[in-house]
């Protein structure tokens, strides 16, 4: 593994790469301790241990931001725009006649939609930006629990409008860098960033989880844990069905065509992450619905169950709610995104079949029956993930972002091996011995 680290930066073309990935993820981790102007850094630096927890949907977005959303600073909202405008632009595809054109014609068309999406991005920045902004002139929305009076050193109009565009910039000057990455470094650009936000918080969780217990046997415990879970997500993702298909020989002209041999690849978690943001998402709303009402004396009672049921993340009731929409998200989504009949409709096209199905109709019903039983295992195994962040807050009092466990562990790890995927293959372009032996 070393000598090939070693071999991967003797190589020029892939040094600089790697060399220049590098580079922009540091300014990327600048730009995330840097305070946006207008906000006092020493007011947020004492609230911050004061408040402890934050409602669960500045939690997943600070989750994203590696702790920048929480530092307000000018990449405060990180890369969380461009993952929800992306997500939102996915699903128009099914939705919008216009945007499923564009989605077949090619390379020209995906151009398109990604135009699209940085439109949709700055606009979803400018929006999250003021939302949060006006969390930032209450304190109290953000570190429940503290005594903070004042983290902003004026909320004139001003100030105000001056934060909203330093943090709508930050995102776009992201979006820029990722692609950047994409196009001169080493990997997918925005899914490199994502990766760095979170394992910039895995430190501070961990000795997080140390300082509430006191004890070093129960942080190894944790930490060899971790390893496990690893590796069983690691497995679990490079985990596929294929499924065979044979193409036809074909004369066209004086040429023959055809008579390979190919497979669909089905992942066991199709989905990836998705469903538990989705998840996640939903919680949330629950959470911002309490702390709307904490002003009221006497809440209706109906706001006492939420708060009761539907707040706390070590509460049964809270759990198998979750649990029930990460498996609806997850047959969702992938309904959206794999499509059995566009896929049987391309296979007659071109004149390829599945060993022992006819083409056609039953090569669609064949594709859905084992799409469907995949998905039942990628939807239990994604709410098995999820649970360990809860189950971790009850059983060693850490946080809803425990790094081994939920999105934290998926992105990471499915970031990571996509990334060695990419090493390894510009490697051997110089050396038959690949990256990883």
């Amino acid at each position: 593994m070393l000598s090939a680290v070693v071999r991967a930066f003797k190589t020029p073309d892939l040094r600089k790469r790697l060399l220049f990935t590098m580079f922009i993820v540091v300014i990327f981790r600048l730009g995330s301790v840097m305070p946006s102007p207008g906000v006092s850094y020493a007011a947020v630096q004492q609230c911050r241990p004061a408040g402890g927890q934050t409602n669960q949907l500045l939690g997943l977005a600070n989750l994203f931001s590696g702790g920048a959303l929480l530092q307000l600073s000018i990449f405060a909202l990180g890369i969380m725009p461009y993952i929800t405008a992306s997500i939102i632009v996915q699903l128009l595809t099914v939705v919008i006649p216009r945007f499923e054109t564009l989605k077949k014609e090619g390379q020209t068309g995906q151009s398109k939609l990604t135009q699209y999406t940085r439109y949709l991005t700055i606009a979803l920045a400018v929006l999250q930006s003021a939302t949060f902004v006006t969390f930032a002139r209450n304190p109290s929305q953000l570190f429940p629990g503290s005594n903070c009076q004042q983290i902003l050193v004026d909320d004139s109009l001003f100030t105000v409008g001056l934060m909203v565009l330093t943090m709508t910039a930050g995102t776009g000057l992201i979006m820029w860098m990722g692609e950047l990455i994409t196009e001169r470094g080493v990997g997918n650009g925005m899914s490199l960033l994502i990766f760095t936000s979170i394992a910039a918080g895995f430190p501070g969780s961990l000795w997080a989880i140390k300082q509430r217990d006191g004890r070093w046997d129960t942080f190894l415990l944790v930490i060899l844990i971790g390893f496990v879970v690893i590796g069983i997500v690691v497995f679990v993702e490079q985990c596929q069905r294929r499924i065979p298909v044979q193409y036809a020989k074909r004369m066209i002209g004086r040429r023959m065509y055809g008579g390979t041999s190919t497979y669909i690849p089905l992942k066991v978690n199709q989905a990836n992450v998705i469903p538990i943001i989705f998840a996640s998402s939903l919680l949330a709303i629950p959470g911002l619905i309490v702390q709307f009402q904490q002003g009221n004396p006497n809440p209706p009672g109906w706001v006492q169950w939420i708060g009761a049921h539907l707040v706390r993340g070590d509460h049964p009731i809270y759990m198998a709610v979750y649990v029930v929409l990460i498996v609806f998200f997850t047959f969702f989504y992938v309904s959206i995104t794999f499509n059995p009949e566009e896929v049987a409709d391309n296979m007659k096209k071109y004149g390829g079949f599945i060993p022992g199905v006819r083409a056609g109709r039953p090569t669609e019903q064949y594709l859905s029956y084992v799409l469907n039983r995949i998905t039942v295992v990628g939807a239990i195994y994604l709410a098995l993930v999820s649970l360990i962040p809860l189950i971790a807050l009850v059983m060693v009092d850490a946080n809803q972002n425990f790094p081994f466990g939920g999105t934290s562990i998926l992105i990471i790890v499915g970031v990571g091996l996509e990334t060695v995927k990419q090493i390894e293959s510009k490697l051997k372009q110089h050396h038959y011995e690949g990256f990883l032996r």
